[in-house]
């Protein structure tokens, strides 16, 4: 597991991709954290985009390191079905 012993995933309401992420990680057995970004809430999307520079979601952070969103998760898969998430 990463330092903090947590993966995080930040998501929003009807995203089809953060639906994807999380039952990708489910399927690999990866505990994780949701955090649900409302659409209205200014401050926590600058927030976001401030620690991972992205304006899309999912978010995906083991620890404190940035995965990515849904792409680079499933690319992560393909190569190590996520075993490199637990083993951070």
């Amino acid at each position: 597991m990463s330092a903090d012993g947590q993966v995080v995933i930040y998501t929003m309401y009807n995203c089809v991709n953060c639906v994807q992420a999380k039952q990708l990680l489910k399927t690999r057995g990866i505990p994780f954290k949701e955090v649900l970004v409302q659409d209205n809430d200014d401050m926590a999307w600058i927030e976001l985009f401030e620690k991972s520079g992205m304006k899309t979601m999912p978010q995906i952070f083991n620890g404190e390191v940035l995965v990515g969103g849904y792409s680079e998760l499933a690319a992560l898969d393909k190569k190590d079905q996520l075993k490199s998430l637990l083993a951070a």
